[in-house]
């Protein structure tokens, strides 16, 4: 089955031969799988074992990225084929993970639309496209990363800065409640995460010069509860020297502490957006979160300072939103190598070799660092998954040459974890970049880098598929890919690991030694993080391919769900 036979059909979606259903045929009628009227707290709590559905955005509030099913695996999965496609009305960059409950499966697009499909035929159910206000301004492409699951709703967040609650059976918008003001450069493409009736999201924002947050709205009414400024009104720190795995960031302190004192804090507009899922502790009742880049990103002088809590793995209380502690990778960040993936909580070993919980953080300096969820200290950071040529070369008037680069190692992309191996996986870039200061005020709203950062167009850039034991940091296996990796990986018990390209492949790797074990070639950049789910008893994998915006990978428009052939 040829993808180029798939896309010429043209409509919603393609499954095995039947026709699209009309939205009002399926949602005048109770759903086939279930009532997705009571997705209930307890359902998200045990998703880290449900076999069926697919029910948070990394898998489960630990963010482990690991599916329990393991119909499809290492000795089948060469007979993976597409069970159906279904088109999406935008084409444009794809991040969605598909979220499935009950057979239900919601997927985003950029510009905010939502889908709500048969998770079995990939038949629409119903579409909503939210209203855009006059105002966005987005860092990276328009994109989106999904939505979150509870009771009977569904949550998205929007790039002029609202929340939006949709009715799960009928698309029909609940309410809508504003973030934070478009107009100074706040947005949201991060999905939400939905926890003991509160939604949690962040803000984008870090190339505007916003102050980012972190904030908690009920379910019911969408009114906030409470709200974390990620950049405290002390922002100055320890004016730290060395980064986190000991290496000199070639600050002049002395110079900073002068325009401290002459300037004042920079607290107000020091960035710090938060791009993606807080991992969730319900024993401790605590989430960690990773904080971006301070702004403007390149021009350290309008910044003096360590720029707390930029860089950093953050925890606060759950109920509260009250700081808890925080560790910072990178003090006084001109290299825009904020902390993006998600963290992942799980048992880790400590320096005396004792199990432990802990937190996974996989950092755009190409490294996996290992933390003591207690207080957030970190116990050990990998060997390098990415080359580190140039680190730290600070950004010249005229350009500097520097890896690994403002995209890479780990982007956005989340990580996954094999608890039964102990491994990690991480996808990676390398992209090497001429980085140039230019300084200018702060512009109230508009892209505020402070210079530029530009690929370099006669150096080779690649990417990498990598397992890292986290309870040593040594690498234990690790695969080149042609281009750079941006988008998130998928691990499940059947031994598989699913990630896909900017060249359109879509990739199964045996997740114990990187062995290629079966590609499809979707036809447009795989860019999104792949999810598992399991509907009358047949498992399918599925995944966005969309293409990406930030790397200019090529778009589509198409959502694809694998099964094994018959």
């Amino acid at each position: 089955m040829h993808l180029k036979f798939l896309a010429a059909v043209g409509g919603v979606c393609l499954a095995l031969g039947s026709g699209p259903a009309s939205a009002q045929e399926e949602t005048s009628a109770s759903t086939l799988y279930g009532d997705l009227q009571h997705v209930t707290q307890d359902m998200l709590e045990r998703a880290a074992g449900d076999g069926n559905n697919f029910l948070h955005t990394n898998g489960n509030y630990e963010q482990t990225r690991y599916y329990p099913a393991s119909q499809i695996n290492t000795g089948n999965v060469q007979n993976l084929r597409p069970a159906w496609i279904f088109q999406t009305e935008v084409v444009d960059s794809l991040e969605t993970s598909p979220i499935v409950v009950n057979g239900i499966m919601y997927v985003t697009t950029s510009f905010n639309h939502v889908y709500a499909l048969d998770a079995r035929t990939g038949r629409q159910i119903w579409h909503y496209k939210h209203q855009m206000g006059p105002v966005t301004t987005y860092c990276c492409g328009p994109n989106n990363r999904g939505v979150a699951v509870s009771g009977d709703r569904v949550f998205m967040g929007t790039l002029d800065a609202k929340l939006v609650a949709l009715d799960a059976k009928t698309g029909k918008q609940l309410w809508e409640t504003q973030i934070a003001e478009a107009e100074l450069g706040y947005s949201e493409t991060m999905a939400p995460t939905v926890v003991d009736n509160m939604v949690l999201i962040g803000t984008n924002g870090g190339e505007y010069g916003i102050r980012g947050f972190v904030k908690a709205f009920d379910t019911e009414t969408g009114e906030e509860i409470w709200n974390f400024y990620t950049v405290p009104e002390d922002s100055k720190g320890v004016w730290a020297t060395h980064d986190a795995t000991g290496r000199d960031m070639k600050r002049d302190i002395e110079a900073e502490k002068a325009a401290y004192e002459e300037m004042g804090d920079p607290y107000e507009t020091l960035g710090g957006g938060v791009w993606q899922n807080p991992a969730v502790d319900l024993e401790t009742r605590r989430i960690y979160f990773v904080v971006g880049n301070p702004s403007p990103d390149l021009d350290g002088s309008l910044r003096p300072g360590d720029n707390l809590y930029t860089d950093s793995l953050v925890s606060v209380d759950l109920d509260s939103g009250e700081y808890v502690c925080h560790f910072q990778y990178i003090a006084h960040d001109v290299w825009d190598l904020d902390a993006v993936s998600p963290p992942i909580i799980t048992q880790v070993k400590d320096e005396a070799g004792n199990d432990i919980k802990g937190i996974l953080h996989g950092g755009k300096t190409g490294y996996v660092y290992v933390h003591d969820a207690e207080d957030c200290s970190l116990i050990r950071f990998s060997e390098p998954m990415v080359s580190q040529e140039g680190r730290w070369t600070l950004p010249t008037e005229d350009g500097a040459r520097m890896l690994p680069g403002a995209n890479g190692g780990v982007e956005w992309s989340p990580m996954a974890i094999d608890p039964n191996e102990r491994l990690t996986y991480a996808i990676n870039l390398h992209q090497p970049m001429t980085y140039t200061v230019r300084s200018t005020p702060y512009p109230e709203g508009k892209l505020w880098l402070g210079g530029s950062f530009d690929v370099i167009p006669d150096e080779e850039q690649w990417g990498n598929v990598t397992a890292v034991d986290y309870d040593t940091g040594k690498i234990r296996w690790k695969v080149r890919t042609e281009q750079p990796m941006i988008g998130g990986i998928l691990a499940t018990a059947g031994g598989l690991l699913f990630t896909g390209e900017g060249n359109g492949l879509f990739k199964a790797f045996d997740s114990s030694n990187g062995a290629e074990l079966w590609r499809f070639q979707a036809g447009a950049g795989v860019n999104a993080p792949p999810s598992s789910y399991t509907v009358e008893g047949r498992q399918y994998i599925v995944v966005g391919a969309g293409g990406n915006a930030q790397l200019n990978y090529k778009r589509g428009n198409n959502i694809i769900a694998f099964t094994l052939a018959d």
